[in-house]
């Protein structure tokens, strides 16, 4: 029998140990409780059980221990919550036969057999191995020779089937302890310990030491009265002293009171529901430092071996770096999305003021309370760069201002300002130094004011300063750190950048918008026979957005004759390019009229020039490239539409010619508007195809109405419908030209979009009849003197007797040239309107031809007599020959005539 060393001791007093009496194992039961409550090993092992526990051996409260104390141990009726509510200890005795004559409930526990059993029992047979069985029969009688004995002895539970097999093998610690019968026999009393059972209480304390006393974290064992029973070393090197000296105390000793509350409140919960708690956030203060610190606790209930609560665990993280990346991280996150949301929002307008509302709209409230913005005034103004000073305190206006607490103006150092007033900062200001140095200043807030501080940015566009941005912080709020400043720097720039470029965006829009008003008529445009009045409006112009140059034109030309020409146009495009291409078609359009060319034939030589403006070799080099197959370029295609229209006051009669344009429209008088059958034509710049001339005669009083596509076609509606409104506008020409231009605008304005718009309306007054002199003299000599005298009486009738001398010389210079260069009848005609005009007709085709005579020639002069005397004059084709004209200007008292006996001398 292998045995681990025992000890045997003989009694000094067999008789005198205790005795068994009728309940000697229930005694014997009663005393080890008793003894465990007071016995020093007892409580070295109570220790142990602490640790296993979080709590004392013998019991909840001390009470027990003071009632075990007075012998009431064994009438306590609440579980005992000692050792042995974790090791396995039993009892039974043994009779003077060497036989179990009493087994106890634990017995039956431990063995798994009932008293019924095992009473009668040989132990030695029953659970000894058969090797060992003649060792335990010799310790057996040294036993029952009244010798105490105590050891380690292997056993095997008895067969629960005879002869199924060997039992399950244990190790047990028995103390044997002799006593003596009512008889006075000698018997003992045995105390069993599960030996598996303290390996295992050994192995479950030391497991516990280690992570109690080596965890990295805050570990505490709390009581029910939420008092600390143990703290480990690593709290107490965080609140300062040894482990016990935390011993008794409660979280108000560690935690502000509020704090306090709320964590003693959870672990009342704690111990009442038994819920655990998982990553609760305590904040609170160690000592010697002021800063404020953050806890993650658990909670959990701990319980006895009995199940009994007996406290709660606390165990405890520091998670203050944590808390403050986790800040970090979010501000990071934050202001990632602040600037996310800033290159979404900022710079979507190309205007100044709006740019800057775009960026307060950002920055109020989701990076500070109050903001304002301002800028330069000579950025405003349209400066080529923007002005700032050396010593940062130049105009500036403010734009812009956002609250999120109040509408009132920002209120800085100094008076508020209010939205679109005009200041400038003093020079030793922060914001003046913000200016100058291009760098960010943090202005403290005032005593008694409503901000706690603000951060004066500069708004830094390619190196230079365009404006300040202010952003400011109430009290109460984050103060601004260095994150902040950095962010407000980069808000600030963003923005500078998308004002620098809706500045020189407005630079060259306005620039552009000079270039194509210069190139429309000035002022209202006059003509004879024609009330004028007409529309221009930019891209955009009626949607708010910034107005967009195009190529839109329109144009009213003087002819000879009292006749007008009539155009409008519209370049294909939109921008710098085509408005440079109107202006270019404009100029030659007005050429080519001067030369008193028919419709048809303006709008072939306008072709011609259209197809050259994208060609270096001009109108011919691109010819020749048109006849070579090649891939056309259409960023060199200028494309436009036009139509070209030439009225004559006197017949009334209007000749129109069309390249691909819309069709005028025509309103006469009691009948309702419609679209002239005018053939479109080819666009300008297709070539090609011929243009054809239709002409119409006008009633008096009719309303004439060209336009361009702009007004009457958008994306939202199709080109029919633009048409038919605005035909159906047309319902009263009787009303002043300008009020029909504006209900024509305003009845259209939803149809206006993203394309300009020209509208050219004229009213039809032809030139009376009292005001036209018309005479056809026979091809002979003495035409020339009946010319005179028709010309004398009809200068007389219209009481324009100051012309009468020099229209007498000059009808006589262009009659006698007919006479003698031309072919055919003459015919004289006189045009009064707002001028005086003469018109002499012939059939022949040869131009005359200005030229200088020499001293010594007798002739030749004529010509240059007419030029001398009259305000213009020229020659033009006709259908049937050509016509020869001067004018005159009429006399007011003011324009002083010259005088035709100078005019004479002056040629010599």
């Amino acid at each position: 029998m292998s045995e681990i060393p025992a000890k045997a001791t003989e009694s000094e007093d067999p008789s005198g140990g205790a005795r068994a009496k009728s309940s000697g194992v229930l005694a014997a039961d009663a005393v080890l409780a008793a003894g465990a409550a007071h016995d020093p090993a007892d409580r070295v092992t109570g220790s142990a059980a602490d640790r296993v526990t979080g709590g004392p051996a013998d019991g909840v409260d001390d009470s027990v221990g003071e009632a075990a104390a007075h012998g009431d141990a064994m009438w306590q009726s609440s579980p005992p919550g000692s050792i042995y509510d974790y090791i396995k200890v039993a009892s039974f005795s043994i009779g003077p036969d060497g036989l179990v004559d009493q087994w106890s409930l634990r017995a039956e526990q431990i063995f798994g057999i009932s008293a019924d059993k095992a009473v009668g029992m040989d132990p030695i047979d029953a659970f000894v191995d058969p090797d060992l069985r003649e060792r335990g029969q010799r310790k057996m009688a040294e036993i029952l020779d009244g010798r105490e004995w105590t050891g380690v002895v292997p056993f095997r539970m008895p067969d629960p089937v005879p002869g199924g097999g060997r039992g399950e093998q244990g190790l047990a610690e028995v103390y044997v302890m002799p006593t003596q019968s009512l008889d006075g026999e000698k018997a003992a009393v045995c105390i069993v310990v599960d030996v598996r059972t303290l390996r295992s209480i050994e192995t479950d304390l030391a497991a516990s030491q280690a992570i109690f006393g080596q965890s990295p974290f805050g570990f505490l064992l709390i009581d029910p009265d939420l008092r600390i029973r143990r703290a480990n070393h690593r709290f107490s090197s965080i609140f300062g002293g040894d482990p016990d000296d935390h011993r008794g105390k409660g979280v108000h000793d560690y935690l502000p009171r509020p704090e306090a509350e709320r964590v003693s409140a959870t672990l009342r919960r704690v111990l009442q529901t038994g819920e655990s708690i998982t990553d609760m956030h305590v904040t609170g203060f160690v000592p010697g430092s002021e800063e404020r610190r953050h806890w993650s606790i658990n909670l959990y209930r701990v319980h006895s071996g009995s199940g009994r609560p007996i406290g709660v665990a606390w165990l405890g993280t520091d998670i203050t770096a944590r808390r403050a990346a986790a800040r970090e991280a979010a501000a990071a996150r934050r202001n990632l999305a602040l600037l996310n949301e800033a290159g979404a929002r900022i710079g979507n307008s190309l205007d100044l003021e709006t740019t800057a509302r775009e960026l307060l709209d950002v920055v109020v409230p989701g990076f500070c309370d109050l903001a304002t913005v301002d800028l330069y005034q000579g950025l405003l103004a349209g400066d080529e760069t923007p002005p700032g000073l050396a010593d940062g305190s130049a105009e500036l206006r403010r734009v812009a201002f956002s609250s999120a607490v109040s509408d009132a103006p920002f209120a800085g150092s100094g008076a508020p300002v209010a939205v679109g007033a005009v200041h400038h900062f003093p020079f030793n200001s922060p914001c003046a130094d913000a200016l100058r140095t291009a760098r960010p200043q943090l202005i403290p807030g005032e005593e008694g004011g409503l901000v706690q501080s603000t951060l004066a940015v500069p708004m830094v566009a390619h190196d230079t300063v365009v404006g300040l941005a202010q952003f400011s912080r109430t009290k109460g709020s984050e103060p601004f750190g260095d994150r902040d400043r950095d962010l407000a720097v980069e808000l600030a720039a963003r923005a500078a950048v998308c004002i620098d470029n809706a500045r020189l965006y407005r630079r060259e829009h306005e620039r552009a918008l000079i270039l194509q008003r210069s190139l429309l008529p000035p002022g209202d445009p006059v003509a004879s026979g024609l009330d004028i009045a007409c529309r221009y409006l930019p891209g955009n112009a009626s949607t708010g957005r910034p107005s967009e140059v195009g190529g839109d034109w329109f144009d009213v030309i003087e002819l000879p004759g009292h006749r007008t020409a009539l155009v409008v146009g519209d370049v294909m495009g939109r921008g710098l390019r085509a408005a440079v291409a109107m202006g270019e078609l404009r100029t030659a359009v007005r050429t080519l009229a001067l030369l008193d060319l028919e419709p048809a034939e303006v709008l072939s030589a306008l072709d011609e020039i259209a197809r050259g403006l994208g060609t270096p070799g001009g109108v011919q080099q691109a010819t020749r490239a048109a006849r070579r197959p090649r891939e056309a370029d259409l960023s060199e295609v200028y494309l436009a539409t036009c139509v070209y229209a030439v009225y004559d006051s006197v017949t009334r009669r209007c000749t129109f010619a069309n390249a691909g344009h819309l069709p005028p429209v025509l309103v006469e008088p009691g009948e309702p508007a419609l679209m002239l059958d005018v053939p479109p034509g080819m666009p300008l710049g297709v070539g090609g195809e011929p243009f054809e001339e239709v002409e119409v005669e006008l009633p008096e009083g009719a309303l004439l109405a060209l336009y361009t596509d702009g007004l009457v076609e958008s994306r939202d509606h199709p080109l029919d419908e633009g048409l038919n409104a605005f035909v159906g506008a047309l319902t009263d020409p009787s009303r002043p030209l300008e009020d029909v231009c504006d209900h024509v605008l305003n009845t259209l304005d939803t149809h206006h979009g993203e394309d300009d718009l020209a509208l050219l309306m004229a009213r039809v007054q032809g030139l009376p009849a009292d005001s036209v002199g018309d005479w056809t003299l026979p091809r002979e000599p003495r035409s020339v003197g009946r010319a005179r005298e028709h010309a004398r009486r009809q200068l007389l009738s219209w009481d324009l007797e100051p012309l009468v001398d020099t229209t007498e010389l000059l009808v006589s210079e262009l009659v006698t040239n007919a006479l003698r260069y031309g072919e055919g009848e003459i015919r004289l005609r006189l045009l009064l309107d707002g001028t005086l005009v003469c018109e002499v007709w012939d059939s022949g085709l040869v131009q005359p031809r200005r030229r200088r005579a020499r001293d010594t020639d007798e002739g030749g002069r004529g010509l240059q007599l007419v030029g001398l005397l009259s305000a213009a004059w020229g020659s033009r084709r006709t259908p049937r020959g050509k016509t020869v004209w001067f004018e005159l200007p009429l006399p007011d008292g003011e324009t002083g005539l010259t005088d035709p006996a100078e005019a004479l001398l002056s040629l010599f």
